[in-house]
Parts: structure tokens; sequence; C-alpha cells
């Protein structure tokens, strides 16, 4: 394969690895604080809604960006006082959410004229960086600036010690003098706002429209990258690069009529779940979790 065909399949991969990562490192951040949230596909799926609108409410791609952090926020909002405080199940919650996400995201397409799709404004979209070989979104940069910071606030810092420690003794960490509810549903609210910009990604900037099944198991798929990266921001980077090159790889494919006639782009198109299941089966059972995760506290 000559070299300026690499190309295309780089760049689409970088931009494929954006929304896992984000999703995944905002799920380390809650998992290592003791949640265990499943919903991440329906809140990628809200917030692309949502980011969409907003860019073209506020007439802006950073508008667009906020709008969708914001109700991933709102969403986590609801997931961390539901789980810590409500002492609710974290499975069913997260269940919930993407269920919610399904209905609500294809009514709200149907009132908007389209159903099942909505296309955004090229003029309030994010503008690429174009590099001559091709052209890069600013989030790329933004997710691994991201990584690299939540990876040292969890283990460099005060902070991440305490999140860590609400996540494997909760009583003990009581006991210290941390709140751990408190803790759990900030961890829970920036892990939303994370995912939430994942979701708004999607739509202001990568595909530039909004469709009913435009998260494609995304969310999913984030679980997988942290079950593969032993909730490290870092290696999650690396996983979220494997899974996009994948996801980007079958893009290019259907787009490319002289591989197409040799591999079906439908066949190429499985290979990122299927990547998906053969990591959850081979790493699952080798990573160590929080001991108190998806359990709630109660205060003695």
């Amino acid at each position: 394969m000559e070299i300026e065909h690499l190309w295309p399949i780089l760049f689409i991969s970088l931009h494929a690895m954006v929304p896992i990562t984000l999703a995944a490192i905002g799920e380390i951040i809650e998992e290592s604080a003791g949640l265990f949230n499943i919903g991440l596909e329906g809140m990628i799926l809200i917030s692309a809604l949502a980011g969409a609108l907003g860019a073209e409410y506020f007439g802006s791609a950073i508008g667009g960006l906020l709008v969708g952090a914001g109700s991933g926020a709102v969403l986590g909002v609801i997931f961390g006082l539901l789980n810590t405080y409500g002492r609710g199940d974290q499975l069913i919650t997260g269940v919930g959410i993407n269920l919610l996400a399904l209905g609500f995201v294809a009514f709200m397409l149907i009132n908007l004229g389209a159903a099942g799709f909505h296309s955004v404004p090229r003029d309030v979209q994010i503008k690429l960086i174009p590099l001559g070989v091709g052209s890069l979104s600013p989030l790329v940069l933004v997710t691994i600036l991201l990584a690299i910071i939540v990876y040292w606030v969890l283990n460099r810092t005060q902070l991440g010690i305490r999140i860590k420690a609400v996540g494997e003794n909760p009583a003990a960490a009581d006991v210290a003098g941390i709140r751990v509810n408190a803790m759990r549903l900030g961890a829970a609210i920036v892990a939303g706002a994370l995912v939430g910009l994942a979701g708004a990604y999607l739509s202001v900037d990568w595909f530039g429209s909004v469709t009913k099944e435009i998260s494609a198991g995304r969310g999913f798929i984030a679980l997988a990258v942290v079950v593969f990266s032993g909730l490290n921001p870092l290696l999650a980077l690396f996983g979220g690069f494997i899974f996009g090159f994948f996801d980007g790889f079958a893009t290019w494919v259907s787009t490319y009529p002289k591989i197409k006639d040799i591999i079906p782009w439908q066949f190429v198109a499985m290979v990122p779940y299927i990547v998906t299941l053969l990591v959850v089966a081979g790493v699952i059972g080798r990573v160590r979790f929080p001991k108190a995760l998806g359990i709630p506290y109660l205060r003695e």
C-alpha cells in the first residue's frame, strides 16, 4: 500500500479515537471513585443532540461543545445522586439512561423535521487544522492532553488519592474525613462532562450531523477500553486509538473501491466489536478494580 494511502487511515483513526477515549477517561474517574456506569452509550447519544442544538442556538462550535459537556454533566448529576445519596442500583440506572436516550433522541429528531437525521450547519462546526497531508481536529489534541492531566491528577495529587480512597475503602476514607458520597458525586459529574464532550464532538465536529444511531456502540467500546486500560488514562488513550483504528479502517474501506472489492466493508465494520469482545474476554479477569466498585456507601 502506498504511503499516501496510509495518511487517510491515520487521520480517520485519530478522529475515531476521540469519543471512545474521552468517554473512557470519564469512566476511569468514575470507577476509581467506586461508581460503575454502563449508560455511556445513552449519554453520548443525548449529548450529541444537545451539542448540535447548542451550536446552532449560540452560533458557535465552542458553544455546542459546552452545551454537550453540560448535558453530560447533568446526566452525571442524576446518575450520581441516584447512586450515592439515593443508594440506587448502578447497573439499572445505566440501563435506564441508555433506554431513555434511544426514545428521547428519536422523538426529538422527528420534531426537528427530519426523522432520524439532523444536519449541523457547516459554519458552526469545529474548524479542522490543516497539516498538508490531512486535516486534524483540535479535539484530538485536547483528548491527548486530558489523558495526561487525568493520569497526573489520579496518580500524583492529593485529590487523586482521595478519589481512589472512596473507591477502594469508603469506610476508611470516611474516618479520614473524606465526604465519600460528595466525592463520588463530583466524580460522576466530571465523568458525565467528558462523556458529554465525546457526544458533542460526534455531531459538532466529526460527522456534522445527528442520527439516532450516531453513538453506534462507542459507549460500550469505551467500557471495553476502561477494562483494557486497567483504569490507567494513558493506556486508555492507547486503547482508544486501537479501537479507533478499526473503526476508522472500516469507514475508509467503505469509500475505497479497490479494497472494497477484496474485503466487504460490512465485514470490516464488525471488527471493532469483535475486538471489543476479545479484549473483554481476555483481560477482564486480570484487571484489578476498586474493592467498593458498584457498592453504595451507607455511613454507619
